[in-house]
């Protein structure tokens, strides 16, 4: 019964959030700053992820492969498909969900604890609306380019690497990127980011309206949210990949 409680004032909260806005400016502001926030400032990270994972994998993918019936371009082909279909999406999904997503809740949470979305409240103010749905608009419009980012910088990990350890050769890793390319794996993924970004803002700033206590309460909401936040980016994927790649 718990389960259904969340999920039905999960839905009233996104009801709030959707309804519309009062002033068109005032949330124009806060959304070009939480896309700065949230977005911009991740770039970092994902970009030094996907370096090290493109390495890791072409290296990997390397030594499985060894059997010299498999020919070499094998191994740039298989680093390119799994950071298009996978990691890229849905492991660096995971990855935001703990630093977008804490941050989220413990922002709103705090607001909360502090009593501070109470008093936008009795001003007249949509709390929900003003201070979530810059967030999820954020996340979603933000999520898709940190895809395309991660791609690159994975490939472009694989291609550096690849060579330094000898693991195999530039034109051979160029000719793997190159064979048997699938254009819908890149829109399929694309998809699940958009789909990712919303749970990533949604359901952590779920917890965070929602917080009763002190400031460690907010705590624990921070670490529910991640790990629902994961289970639900899981699931999600498991439900896209059979509808949109089998």
């Amino acid at each position: 019964m718990k389960f259904f409680f969340h999920v039905g004032r999960y839905f009233s909260m996104l009801k709030l959030v959707m309804a519309k806005p009062e002033k068109h400016r005032m949330y124009l502001k806060q959304l070009i700053y939480e896309i700065e926030n949230l977005g911009v400032n991740s770039v970092g990270i994902v970009v030094i992820i996907s370096i090290f994972i493109g390495g890791i994998m072409t290296i990997q993918f390397s030594y499985a492969l060894m059997n010299p019936l498999y020919p070499s371009y094998l191994i740039g082909l298989a680093t390119r498909d799994t950071l298009l279909l996978e990691f890229s999406s849905t492991m660096l999904a995971l990855i935001m969900a703990g630093k977008i997503g804490s941050n989220i809740t413990s922002e709103i949470g705090s607001m909360r604890v502090t009593e501070q979305i109470d008093s936008l409240e009795i001003m007249g103010v949509n709390a929900a609306s003003y201070l979530i749905l810059p967030k999820i608009i954020a996340v979603v419009f933000i999520f898709p380019f940190l895809y395309i980012i991660s791609v690159f910088f994975g490939i472009l990990g694989g291609l550096v690497t690849g060579p330094l350890t000898g693991t195999i050769t530039l034109p051979e890793y160029v000719d793997g990127i190159k064979t048997l390319f699938v254009p819908y794996y890149a829109t399929f993924s694309i998809i699940k980011s958009l789909v990712f970004g919303f749970l990533v803002a949604s359901v952590p700033a779920y917890f965070g309206y929602y917080v009763q206590g002190g400031a460690l309460d907010v705590g624990k909401a921070s670490t529910q949210a991640v790990v629902n936040t994961n289970i639900l980016i899981l699931f999600f994927d498991l439900i896209l990949t059979r509808l949109l790649l089998t």
